[in-house]
């Protein structure tokens, strides 16, 4: 069976979200939780939630934590807010300050290995 959780409007950019996803995507999430309270990126912090968050959607269906494992973490682009910065002779530099979701997608099937 599938659990899954969704984190929205994350004030981070994909690309450095998706870099911290990487890096736990091999791992079962209860390894990735503790991996993630030692990274110093400010990107582990929601990550963790949505998989804390999963994890409790999978005990509150009575599953065993232990077994489960991720099938996706999908990390994909937000809004962006629109900014401007002043600059010389009164005019303005646009620029985004971009925003992510993600969803997590556990599971406790077994992958069959070719």
């Amino acid at each position: 069976m599938e659990y899954q959780a969704t984190e929205k409007y994350i004030r981070s950019s994909t690309r450095k979200v998706r870099l911290v996803a990487d890096s736990i995507r091999k791992v079962n999430p209860m390894e990735a939780l503790t991996k993630l309270a030692a990274l110093p990126h400010s990107a582990a912090a929601p990550l963790a939630k949505a998989i804390a968050s999963a994890l409790a959607n999978a005990s509150q269906k009575k599953a065993n934590t232990s077994a489960l494992s991720f099938k996706t973490i999908e990390v994909m682009g937000g809004p962006a807010m629109k900014r401007f910065r002043a600059v010389s002779r009164g005019q303005a530099h646009a620029y985004k300050k971009r925003m992510t979701h993600i969803r997590v997608i556990l599971t406790d099937e077994v992958e069959k290995k070719k």
